[in-house]
């Protein structure tokens, strides 16, 4: 899709969090792809879950559907308002995997609204997606180190540029926080802001974001109001859970990819083809 169609014009985004909002937002990465399996380079690129891919997020989806068992997921009570994904293949199999978990009555038993929203696809790789990290290297590797030392002035070949991406992901993000807003109590500036003061279990809204890696990068800089050349500093692994709550329009950052559910999976050899993969720039 192109810039156009999913940023609108600086002029009708309106201020990110609204002021008066109480919120909660779990952002949880797809499972591994095939193309991620393959070490390719993915983007836009539709890649399904791999068989690896589709247990991880099965075990995430058990764990989202139980967020209060110990350790308990700093979460609301009820369920969450909605399920919003990436239109790929590889967001969209995660995502319906949680909705059927949650709603299963045993779990929240009710079903939970889900869908797809353009503005949080995967950064656009351009020329890169489907290539092999190695090839991209070969072919493109002064690009490449400047994507990954400064990606505000570099970033692959007929791609989207951070800024154009960081447009869009402001206009979803304004959209489900509206959402949020219509099903949410004004927020109160008196509740503590500090934990370990009373961190009751609140009935705030609450939705779940299921999307990519890169996005996810700008997204949360957006929320936290940080500069995108801060790009790398927040990684986002494989089915794992971040939570950002907001307290009277301010965000604080409660949970950064945790992954202690994906437990009866990891392998030393896992470990290590995980490491690589993140030493290659490729989302």
């Amino acid at each position: 899709m192109t810039d156009a169609q999913l940023a609108a014009p600086a002029d009708e985004v309106p201020g990110l969090i609204p002021n008066d909002l109480d919120a909660t937002l779990v952002l949880v990465r797809h499972g591994e792809s095939d193309w991620v399996a393959q070490g390719l380079f993915q983007g836009q690129g539709d890649s399904p879950l791999s068989e690896l891919g589709r247990r991880q997020a099965e075990l995430l989806a058990g764990r989202l559907a139980d967020p209060h068992r110990r350790p308990r997921l700093p979460v609301p009570v009820d369920p969450p308002v909605a399920i919003v994904h990436s239109p790929l293949s590889r967001t969209t199999e995660t995502a319906e995997l949680i909705a059927a978990a949650m709603a299963a009555p045993d779990a929240f038993g009710t079903p939970i609204p889900r869908r797809a929203e353009p503005g949080f696809l995967e950064i656009g790789q351009g020329e890169w997606e489907g290539v092999p990290s190695a090839d991209v290297s070969a072919r493109w590797g002064e690009i490449l180190d400047g994507w990954r030392l400064d990606p505000l002035t570099a970033w692959a070949p007929g791609g989207e540029s951070l800024p154009a991406v960081d447009a869009r992901a402001r206009v979803a993000l304004a959209r489900l926080l509206g959402d949020l807003v219509a099903a949410a109590d004004p927020g109160v500036v008196e509740r503590s802001h500090v934990l370990g003061y009373g961190d009751a279990q609140s009935d705030d809204p609450w939705a779940v974001v299921v999307g990519h890696d890169g996005l996810f990068k700008v997204a949360v800089l957006a929320l936290l109001d940080l500069p995108l050349a801060r790009f790398w500093t927040f990684p986002f692994a494989l089915c794992g859970i971040t939570i950002i709550e907001i307290r009277a329009g301010r965000p604080r950052l409660r949970l950064h990819n945790a992954t202690d559910h994906l437990a009866p999976l990891e392998t030393d050899e896992s470990a290590g083809h995980d490491a690589a993969r993140g030493r290659t720039g490729a989302l």
